[in-house]
């Protein structure tokens, strides 16, 4: 029993080394002798795999990026390892996202993105310089929160400045960069003053929407009301003068309406005569002038010359001087003392 199993087993390996004969006979295209072919159940399977596998079918090793973006002289070069940094940003960017990874994992994060962000800046340049697109022209611009556009400034003052990523824009210190700072007010100079003002500022317009007639168009009826009432009392006081001279009663005119708001003018001018006429009389006592027997005016008697004076005046404002000759004559005839 032991023996036919034996023998089995012999048969069928020696099947299976002539099928792995035959296999490797079409691939390599020629056939081998089985003394040159080892057998299948040996480790050197893959080594006699690898020796007669084609070149231009072997795997080939992975490229590195170079270091220097100068040293790619190639554009399709230079636009693949733009592409690859661009992959690497997307997969940072994306992890950068989770708040839970902790501030220094989120920091170190942020400062591998800043510094592929340069390297990808370099190619591009390196890219513009080997005569392809130029990528930079249309890169998005830095959000905050809010994804309101802000520009953070580089402190070294060179390259597009640091940027923050995701959870990063939450850290502490990085919030107050996004932070707007006060608008301050800036005062006005004198031109920014003058600059707005036209013909509607000094009211050359104010006529034309018609607000102003309907407001003051009462008041004006109003005014002229007045003016004219007063105009026509003072005629009514000039006729009533003008029938008085000739009639000859100049005193029946009222005294009140003669008079009327002159009461300060008739004390003035009773002052001034009062003050006159001591005046007068310390200069005779000065000069030692002794005039006997000159009766000295009394309050009542200087109230009535100041009072016939502005009679006098009020009729030489109305009538005519050939009109008061003749008043006078005929005062004169009939014995009139008024």
């Amino acid at each position: 029993m032991n023996l036919y199993y034996s023998e089995l087993l012999s048969n069928r390996t020696e099947g299976l080394k002539s099928r792995f004969r035959l296999a490797l006979s079409s691939l390599v295209g020629r056939h081998l002798p089985t003394s040159d072919l080892p057998s299948p159940t040996t480790s050197n399977d893959n080594f006699l795999l690898q020796d007669h596998i084609p070149r231009d079918k072997k795997k080939k090793p992975k490229e590195r990026r170079p270091f220097l973006a100068s040293e790619c002289r190639d554009l399709a070069e230079a636009d693949k390892w733009r592409q690859q940094i661009m992959r690497e940003i997307g997969r940072k960017v994306a992890e950068i996202q989770n708040e839970g990874l902790g501030e220094h994992r989120l920091r170190d994060l942020n400062d591998e993105i800043n510094k592929l962000i340069r390297e990808k800046s370099h190619w591009e340049r390196r890219i513009v310089e080997l005569g392809g697109p130029n990528y930079a022209k249309h890169a998005p611009k830095m959000t905050d929160l809010e994804g309101n556009i802000v520009d953070v400034p580089n402190p070294s003052g060179r390259g597009p400045g640091y940027r923050y990523f995701g959870a990063a824009k939450k850290l502490p210190g990085v919030r107050e960069l996004f932070e707007k700072p006060p608008e301050l007010r800036k005062r006005r100079t004198r031109y920014d003053i003058y600059k707005r003002i036209d013909a509607s500022y000094y009211g050359y317009r104010d006529d034309e929407d018609g607000v102003l007639e309907r407001v003051e168009g009462p008041a004006e009826e109003k005014m002229r009301a007045e003016v004219l009432e007063e105009w026509n009392r003072v005629e009514e006081v000039r006729r009533e003068a003008k029938k008085a001279v000739k009639s000859g009663e100049v005193v029946s005119v009222a005294k009140e309406v003669l008079f009327e708001g002159m009461e300060e003018e008739v004390e003035e001018e009773e002052r001034k005569e009062r003050e006159k006429l001591e005046k007068e009389e310390m200069e005779r006592e000065g000069r030692r002038e002794f005039v006997v027997h000159v009766p000295l005016p009394d309050d009542k008697e200087i109230e009535k010359m100041v009072l016939e004076k502005k009679k006098r005046e009020l009729l030489s404002m109305y009538v005519s001087e050939g009109l008061l000759e003749e008043q006078t004559e005929a005062k004169a005839m009939l014995n009139i003392q008024r």
